[in-house]
């Protein structure tokens, strides 16, 4: 079905994760892995894998060959949150739609996948669909809404255009250095409690049931011309059923304590003075954990299946980590 395969943002966690699955899917074809971290050096590693230095702020100059069965993942962000000024939201992920997008007119590609992100929806804890109004209300929000118009416009332009737009809940797996793991290592020293609530909605998935559902999205013929997903489990779990699954793959045993509101953030804004302890505590990382991401992956189960649940893929990325630690 294509013959070849362009990762923007390939050195990231989610594109890693994208190349070694293509790699066990597609064997033959050439895979380039765009990004600004990128070493040509490292082709030695695979003949058939090409690592390109690429700036997706600027126009996209890459050394190929591209066409219509080319398929391009779009993973190219400044995505953490707090941590960046406003306009590196959108410099990166706004410009960067847009020499993507240019980038696929030049060479007549014709199916992109695009990873957007649940923080379209801003943050509410109503339960959130895909057929909700998206109301941003944080520059990395705003950016990706944006991008996605700048991939949906990219996509209206020719019949034969096709695009994937997902949105996933929090990505977990080898190589995420996020929420997750921050999470185990807080139960791990008992530094963790819960903030506020145990009731918390956390809408995630685990990195290799993303990258399967984008590939498989984009080999589907029969599906829609521009598909959006929410990408999470279904139904989204809460903080308290996350904590006791991880528990449970990791065989951890601990009792996590109930901090209330006012104390959490008072200990939080002390721990932020102290440079957060390691664990990244801050004011602002407390608030997220109170505020549900209470997303709906009904949708996605209705037409995509996931090979891991939730205590599977803990299971499977404690192995991958030798099943000494997850990180």
């Amino acid at each position: 079905m294509f013959d070849s395969f362009v990762i923007f943002g390939g050195i990231g966690f989610i594109g890693t994760h994208m190349l070694r699955l293509l790699r066990e899917k597609y064997p033959n074809a050439k895979v380039y892995v765009a990004d600004l971290l990128a070493d040509p050096s490292m082709d030695q590693k695979d003949a058939a894998v090409s690592y390109q230095k690429v700036d997706v702020r600027k126009p996209i100059e890459m050394q190929g060959e591209f066409g219509k069965n080319t398929l391009v993942f779009n993973f190219a962000a400044i995505h953490r949150t707090p941590g960046h000024p406003d306009h590196a939201y959108y410099e990166t992920n706004i410009r960067g739609a847009e020499n993507v997008c240019e980038f696929a007119r030049k060479y007549g590609i014709e199916n992109i996948v695009f990873t957007s992100s649940i923080a379209t929806y801003g943050a509410a804890e109503e339960l959130k669909t895909e057929d909700t109004l998206p109301t941003p209300n944080t520059p990395y929000g705003i950016a990706k809404l944006v991008a996605e118009k700048t991939h949906e416009e990219w996509a209206a332009e020719n019949s034969n255009h096709r695009l994937s737009i997902v949105r996933p809940g929090i990505v977990f797996g080898t190589g995420e250095n996020g929420n997750m793991t921050r999470l185990y290592k807080g139960l791990k020293s008992h530094k963790f409690a819960y903030a506020g609530r145990k009731d918390t909605i956390k809408a995630c998935i685990y990195v290799k049931n993303l990258v399967r559902v984008m590939l498989e999205m984009a080999e589907n013929r029969n599906a829609e011309k521009v598909q959006l997903f929410n990408c999470c489990y279904y139904p989204s779990f809460t903080i308290e059923q996350i904590c006791h699954a991880m528990m449970v793959a990791t065989g951890m045993k601990r009792f996590i304590p109930f901090i209330p509101k006012k104390p959490m953030m008072m200990v939080a804004s002390v721990c932020g003075l102290m440079g957060g302890l390691g664990l990244g505590i801050c004011p602002a990382r407390v608030k997220k954990l109170m505020i549900s991401t209470n997303v709906d992956g009904k949708k996605l189960s209705q037409s995509y299946s996931l090979k891991y649940s939730l205590e599977e893929a803990f299971k499977d990325w404690f192995k991958d980590c030798d099943e000494k630690v997850l990180e």
